[in-house]
């Protein structure tokens, strides 16, 4: 992997080239700032539904994942506690789930104890970061991506690897490892594309 990805609640000082606290952190990493909202918005296309924080902040200082409430503001349940916003890097990983990488990670989880047992890990790790953030019943257990037992959303894997720092998500490092930099060409969203709401 060539870049530095950040550890969560941090974020990349370029003019040192190190991680520096973020002032503003939260259990969901720093605060979603208007500014953060604008960025998202723009990334997306759309707002950002149910976004409570930064989990993760690309070399190039923007959010590229994003903390949300384990229930939407309309009521509905969301099991996906980190998303992955940056469109450099949700194409990236795209293409790696097109190359089947998914589908190999899933057969290895059933071939590897070890592994599985770090895939379990990753999955009361991305439980417990979910309810700390809320309690909604009717996703208790379940995780996000196919965690515990396969791989079914890699964008899942490498959100949570993103926002919980390497050693935690054993898949989600191993994919985060076969992308490159997308932060290193600069932010992915140009100025006029970022506008307040």
């Amino acid at each position: 992997m060539t870049g530095t990805r950040d550890l969560p609640g941090r974020r990349h000082d370029p003019s040192t080239g190190t991680a520096a606290p973020a002032p503003t952190g939260t259990a969901a990493g720093d605060r979603l700032s208007p500014e953060d909202e604008a960025v998202v918005r723009a990334q997306l296309g759309r707002p950002s539904r149910g976004a409570v924080g930064v989990a993760h902040r690309c070399g190039c200082g923007s959010p590229d994942v994003v903390a949300t409430a384990p229930r939407l503001p309309d009521g509905t349940p969301f099991p996906t506690t980190f998303y992955l916003t940056c469109p450099r890097a949700a194409s990236l990983v795209g293409t790696l789930e097109g190359g089947g990488v998914m589908r190999e990670m899933t057969e290895r989880l059933a071939e590897d104890d070890e592994l599985a047992a770090g895939h379990r890990r990753a999955h009361e790790d991305y439980l417990a970061r979910r309810a700390a953030l809320g309690d909604v019943p009717e996703i208790d257990g379940v995780s996000a991506g196919g965690m515990p037992g396969r791989v079914k959303c890699l964008h899942v894997l490498v959100a949570h690897a993103l926002a919980a720092g390497p050693g935690v998500s054993p898949l989600g490092d191993e994919a985060l490892a076969a992308l490159p930099d997308w932060g290193a060409a600069g932010p992915c969203t140009a100025p006029g594309d970022v506008r307040p709401a």
